[in-house]
C-alpha cells in the first residue's frame, strides 16, 4: 500500500529539514514543490507531497509521520 503526506512550513530551513527527514525515513518526493504567499501572516509558505510504500494496513487514525 502507498501512503501520502503533504508537508508544509514557512519558507525557512525548517521546511528543508522536514522534507530531508522524511526522505531519510524512506518517503519519496511526489510531484513538484509548491510555494505561496500567506498574506494573513506576511510570509512565504512551501509545500511538498511525499509518498511511501508500507505493509501496514491503512487506517484513518494512523500517524503518517511515524510510518
Amino acid at each position: 500500500m502507498k501512503i501520502y503526506r503533504f508537508l508544509t512550513d514557512d519558507d525557512t530551513s525548517g521546511f528543508c529539514h522536514k522534507v530531508s527527514e522524511s526522505l531519510s525515513k524512506g518517503w519519496e518526493l511526489h510531484g513538484d514543490p509548491t510555494y505561496a504567499y500567506d498574506a494573513s501572516r506576511g510570509v512565504m509558505r512551501c509545500g511538498q507531497a511525499v509518498v511511501k510504500e508500507t505493509t501496514a494496513p491503512y487506517h484513518p487514525d494512523m500517524k503518517l509521520g511515524v510510518q
